[in-house]
């Protein structure tokens, strides 16, 4: 049967007031090399947290990592990932599934395929709440907590507009779906809520809408977020600061200003001076037309 083997280690010494994740980490597969090596990522309470890289760098590696979800690809996962003082790795599967949905969430990057298209909205996000709740909960406390997700995310609920909760993921924009998805990682508000990619397949305007929503999110819950991309400006959006990997390694992780600004590693700076330039002079009528055109 597949099973997720981990290495104990000593957890790093850290704020506990302050900290929300530490993590210290290598995860490999047997006969292979390791995909993250010696990864070190802190999360504060309240902050928001960019990690950014290349495809195939191990970011989504790191966050089924925190997750737990390594378990059937045969991880091979030694270190420590403290979170809330506990370490995730020396808890069982049934200690994470309490965890998962309710303390720690998680937002894919394709919404329309992480929704079932044969069951209605209402029906997903009743399912969503049950599947973390406890035994004591209420239909009352399920409808009040979808009415509360609803309107964080600024979907109508059904006060707002009764057909739309009876909708199916056919009938929504890429946009509404994403943050259908949304609502459901945050019903039971969780303290960390990682988001893999989750505005790569939206459009730029929606991006922005969506970026906003995390943004207000964490202002108005304390909610932290790890916000895995490799859109660089989308991350100097939201984020206060950013982690850079590159070949399984974070090679550098400071202040959003700092990195943009003044990057120290090379690979950094290959980031940086590969963003698109503003232009100057002639060029710069020419520009905004084009983004007159575009918009």
């Amino acid at each position: 049967m597949s099973e997720i083997i981990t290495v104990p280690h000593m957890p790093p010494t850290m704020d506990s007031s302050r900290n929300l994740l530490s993590a210290q980490v290598t995860v490999g597969y047997p006969g292979k090399a390791p995909v993250l090596r010696g990864i070190s990522l802190e999360i504060a309470r309240g902050e928001i947290v960019g990690l950014v890289g290349q495809s195939g760098s191990g970011k989504s590696t790191l966050a089924m990592a925190i997750l737990g979800l390594l378990g059937r690809q045969r991880a091979i996962v030694e270190g420590s990932i403290i979170f809330q003082g506990v370490d995730l790795l020396a808890m069982s599967e049934r200690e994470l599934r309490n965890l998962r949905g309710r303390s720690l969430s998680l937002v894919l990057q394709s919404p329309l395929a992480s929704l079932n298209p044969a069951l209605q909205i209402r029906t997903q996000l009743r399912e969503a709440w049950r599947a973390h709740s406890g035994n004591g909960s209420t239909t009352a406390d399920c409808d009040h907590a979808i009415h509360s997700a609803l309107a964080s995310v600024s979907l109508p609920s059904d006060k707002d507009d009764p057909d739309f909760l009876r909708k199916r993921s056919a009938q929504l924009s890429v946009g509404q779906a994403q943050r259908v998805l949304i609502a459901m990682a945050i019903l039971h508000r969780p303290a960390l809520l990682i988001a893999d990619e989750a505005t790569s397949a939206l459009d730029v305007i929606t991006q922005s809408e969506i970026l906003e929503l995390f943004a207000r999110l964490n202002r108005e819950t304390g909610m932290s977020i790890l916000y895995i991309s490799h859109d660089l400006p989308s991350v100097a959006g939201i984020c206060q600061r950013i982690a850079i990997l590159h070949e399984g390694q974070i090679v550098e992780c400071g202040p959003t200003e700092q990195i943009f600004t003044a990057p120290v590693h090379a690979y950094t700076r290959r980031l940086m001076s590969a963003l698109p330039q503003l232009p100057t002079r002639r060029e710069a009528p020419i520009a905004k037309a084009q983004a007159a055109t575009r918009d």
